[in-house]
């Protein structure tokens, strides 16, 4: 193919490039168990994810008997230094993640990614699985002044993205949770939700311009939604 749809593709990292949930819950545990806490099950924890760590402790506290700022506070460093320790031993990418990104890239389409974990986080996992050099950039919760549901990040990704390559091209971007289509959407970027991430809210319900329900689909949508 010769001619794709779109120039640039932005991406979400947690419950949409990788299924980080077993790392993540483990860290909230960590936490947990540090404050005499109950553990929480994966699934539980899956739609505490997506906006930042402490979002995600926050929620996990009030799970399991609220918390004050001097707590949040505290349990946070627990969990940033825990996760940091133990960051890829149960992470991996999507079925078909790698396929899709390549079969994108072999079409020409610069590729980056905006997430709200810690950047340095966000490049540590990528490196372990040795995927960081298929995206021109890695924007993380911290990057900028603000993060998704802002806007900010996605402009400024397909502004990095422009600069590696793809000139004045169209963008687009995928995400599992509410801050990434609402992002996406401030944005004015049409945007894809993946069924499989770690939804807050049933998939339907996000708003988005296209659903997949696998990385499979994920090039043939993007024809759709380009035509």
């Amino acid at each position: 193919m010769t001619y794709f749809s779109f120039d640039i593709v932005g991406f979400d990292l947690d419950g949409t490039l990788l299924d980080t949930s077993g790392d993540l819950a483990a860290a909230v545990n960590h936490a947990l168990i540090t404050a005499g806490r109950p553990e929480l099950s994966v699934e539980q924890v899956k739609p505490m994810i997506g906006g930042g760590a402490r979002h995600m402790l926050k929620q996990g506290l009030t799970a399991t008997g609220g918390y004050d700022e001097a707590m949040l506070d505290t349990l946070h460093a627990k969990l940033l230094a825990y996760y940091e320790a133990n960051i890829c031993v149960l992470t991996k990418p999507y079925p078909g993640v790698i396929e899709a990104v390549d079969a994108l890239a072999a079409n020409g389409v610069t590729l980056g990614i905006v997430t709200n974990k810690i950047e340095r986080f966000a490049r540590t996992v990528l490196d372990q699985l040795g995927l960081t050099d298929r995206f021109a950039c890695i924007l993380g919760g911290d990057t900028l002044a603000e993060s998704k549901p802002s806007p900010m990040p996605i402009h400024e990704m397909v502004r990095l993205c422009r600069e590696s390559g793809s000139g004045s091209g169209r963008a687009a971007f995928v995400g599992d949770s509410i801050f990434d289509i609402q992002a996406g959407q401030a944005a004015g970027l049409p945007t894809i939700a993946c069924s499989f991430g770690f939804l807050m809210q049933p998939v339907e319900e996000l708003g988005a311009d296209a659903v997949i329900d696998g990385y499979a689909e994920l090039l043939p949508t993007l024809e759709r939604l380009g035509a």
